[in-house]
């Protein structure tokens, strides 16, 4: 079970929970479903459905955690058209004008009165923590998904000190170096062929560029012209391949023919015992790649 995406936190104090410690305060929070008249629910579920009711699953020292949203679905069309039947049935009983204060009120009941019936999205993020190294990683494409994990394990433990990293220098102006001079590149990177650029001066002006050569002169002509890289296809030591955001948020996680051809070889019998091997392999990997992103732009910053 690998994450597709992964957003790092630094970790600003030691994580000194057991397993134990954990699983218990994760429980207490355990996810339920919505109630008739609920629009969501949010708690912690099993990371592997083979282990059933254990919250924090812990190997080597890391732990993995993951939370399921239900959200119920209301399409706004739908009760755009419910208070819009009762507005006019209002109007026309009663011979008066409905105004936004009592149209609000009509929506609200419109949403109870659907709720019961209305159906649910279901959807669970991972998180891996990994105390000794001092960082947690979240599997989400977006901030706003990983924070919404990171603020319900917060009210789960009381407190929560984290941080996005925060680095020297501009993650955006050093890969735009990393493709004018090839050869600043850090060692274990490797472009490849895929990036974003966005223009400084237009606002709104993007170029994407996939399976060309970054190295080509009609390219670099777009950042002698001034348009920086935001985004950029990368692989690491080998082992991992990934489009790198200049928040040093990662997409699209993919491993390498390489490794693939290792974790087959490594592959065990049972759903729970694969679920080790990949969580063990995905945990040192990150534990190598988080310090080398962090050096590759200049280290931690420090901040007054």
């Amino acid at each position: 079970m690998w994450f597709k995406n992964v957003i790092f936190y630094r970790l600003n104090e030691a994580f000194e929970y057991s397993q134990e410690q954990l699983q218990e305060k994760l429980k207490e929070q355990a996810f339920t479903p919505c109630k008739s008249q609920e629009l969501s629910r949010y708690g912690w579920v099993s990371p592997c459905q083979q282990l059933d009711e254990m919250y924090a699953h812990q190997v080597h020292g890391m732990f993995m955690l993951a939370a399921r949203k239900e959200e119920k679905i209301l399409p706004g069309a739908v009760i755009k058209e419910a208070v819009g039947d009762k507005v006019a049935r209002i109007e026309n009983e009663q011979a008066r004008k409905v105004y936004k204060k009592e149209r609000d009120q009509l929506k609200d009941e419109v949403i109870l009165d659907l709720l019961p019936r209305a159906f649910s999205k279901f959807q669970q993020t991972y998180a891996l923590i990994a105390p000794a190294q001092g960082w947690i990683a979240v599997d989400a494409s977006s901030h706003k998904r990983a924070e919404e994990l990171l603020s319900h394990l917060r009210g789960t433990l009381g407190s929560l000190p984290i941080a996005l990293p925060d680095v020297q220098q501009s993650p955006s102006a050093v890969m735009s170096n990393w493709l004018e001079h090839n050869d600043s590149l850090p060692q274990g990177f490797e472009v490849q062929d895929e990036c974003e650029l966005r223009d400084n001066v237009l606002e709104g002006g993007v170029i994407r560029i996939k399976g060309q050569q970054l190295e080509d002169e009609e390219f670099i002509a777009h950042l002698e012209a001034g348009k920086r890289v935001v985004k950029l296809a990368l692989e690491w030591d080998e082992q991992l391949r990934f489009m790198l955001q200049e928040d040093l948020a990662i997409k699209r996680l993919k491993l390498s023919e390489q490794l693939q051809e290792k974790m087959a070889d490594e592959a065990a019998e049972d759903e729970v015992a694969q679920f080790d091997v990949d969580m063990v392999q995905m945990g040192l990997e990150f534990a190598k790649l988080y310090p080398a992103l962090i050096a590759a732009f200049g280290g931690e910053a420090q901040r007054p």
